[in-house]
């Protein structure tokens, strides 16, 4: 892990959803803007020329993260990057996880070797905040300690979300209980900004102030509206073997000045 900050000229986003930053704030493109994009903002201020680029596509799995994504990274020999994937394969029953670990360090490793600095992350734990959850914590945790080896080893940093209980709070979450709020993605930001050896600007793990706790009523419409307009979809992509991603491009595929 880096000890000391630096400045970097160039960073790469590789990912799913969460790196594209799905149910931040909207730009004025349309797109999201994301945890990504907000480590761009930071880093840009340090470096003249600073290029960013984000590859990262909503629904991939790490099978074809892996395939569409790594080569077009490695090429563009960045400085920086982040490589998040790997979740949405543990959502599906039956998930392989021998070889989730096995493409997700394949890309890990070929990324280092272009003497890019390579920042992982663990997922957030999320038996603690949604119910039925609990079979997905073993994967989970294999692949905790699977990034954690990883990023034992030199140029390697690890954001570690599953520790951080203020992730527990439904405020850091979208109303679809699986991507983050606009404030979830400040604070993945920041704890990327502190891997990279960043002086901390706030403590992104704090619990939120407290707030009143929502009636049984009020739960019942919430959990709902939620089966309705996110679970049902979702069993129906699955079902019919479709993507949100299919056909979607990355928001910003080439690695450019950004100011």
């Amino acid at each position: 892990m880096p000890t000391t900050e630096r400045s970097y000229a160039s960073y790469v986003a590789v990912g799913d959803s969460f790196t594209e930053g799905m149910c931040d704030d909207l730009l004025p493109d349309g797109h999201y803007r994301g945890w990504a994009d907000r480590v761009a903002d930071a880093l840009a201020g340090q470096a003249d020329d600073f290029r960013y680029a984000n590859l990262a596509v909503r629904g991939k799995l790490i099978g074809q993260i892996h395939d569409e994504q790594l080569a077009t990274a490695t090429a563009m020999g960045a400085e920086l990057v982040t490589l998040a994937g790997g979740l949405n394969d543990v959502l599906r029953p039956g998930c392989d996880v021998d070889r989730v670990e096995r493409l997700l360090g394949h890309c890990a490793t070929t990324l280092r070797a272009t003497g890019a600095t390579v920042v992982l992350f663990t997922s957030t734990d999320p038996t603690r905040r949604m119910a039925g959850s609990a079979r997905l914590l073993p994967a989970i945790l294999r692949l905790k300690a699977f990034v954690q080896e990883l990023g034992r080893q030199d140029g390697f940093a690890v954001v570690d979300l599953f520790s951080a209980p203020c992730f527990d709070d439904r405020r850091l979450w979208a109303e679809d209980r699986l991507h983050l709020s606009p404030e979830g993605h400040r604070r993945v930001a920041e704890g990327v900004l502190e891997a990279l050896g960043r002086p901390a600007g706030f403590d992104w793990r704090a619990p939120l102030p407290a707030a009143a706790p929502a009636g049984r009523a009020e739960k019942l419409r919430d959990d709902a509206r939620w089966l309705g307009t996110h679970v049902g979809p979702w069993i129906g992509r699955r079902l019919t073997g479709r993507s949100s991603g299919d056909g979607r491009p990355a928001k910003r595929p080439d690695l450019l000045p950004y100011a």
